[in-house]
């Protein structure tokens, strides 16, 4: 008896590696890069109006969208996100659970590394670049849009 349930068992390992394993969809991220500006009176682009909450805490008056992308991620396959002034930045999905993700956020052109996890209704807004005559850039990445 003890063989034949060891044979079953062989059989049905044998039979679930042979069955091809559809991919997991990638999860939908918004990435925008915008930039904040300490010139000129207060301003928020209408696009970033989701944001302003976020963006008022912050010591910069004016800000604009430089650019976004909607892409669905998947894990450990970084996405390139070019900056203004030819840098880019590289975001990749490292985990997730249930509502929650894990990202890393990687400047090379500055050696920033920063890795966070957001929920489902958050989003990070960070620093990319450093402060150049009043402007710097930000990122902005949004989990299930």
């Amino acid at each position: 008896m003890r063989r034949r349930t060891i044979r079953l068992g062989a059989v049905a390992a044998a039979i679930a590696l042979a069955i091809p394993v559809e991919a997991a969809p990638g999860i939908p991220m918004r990435i925008r890069v915008i930039k904040g500006s300490r010139q000129g009176p207060a301003a928020v682009d209408p696009r970033l109006a989701d944001l302003q909450p976020q963006l008022s805490r912050l010591a910069y008056a004016r800000w604009e969208e430089a650019g976004e992308q909607q892409v669905d991620m998947d894990f450990k396959k970084p996405v390139a996100v070019a900056l203004p002034g030819g840098e880019r930045l590289e975001v990749e999905l490292l985990e997730s659970r249930r509502d929650t993700v894990t990202i890393e956020v990687r400047v090379p052109a500055h050696r920033s590394i920063s890795r966070l996890t957001l929920s489902k209704d958050k989003r990070l807004v960070q620093q990319v670049t450093p402060e150049k005559g009043g402007e710097a850039f930000f990122v902005t990445v949004r989990p299930w849009p």
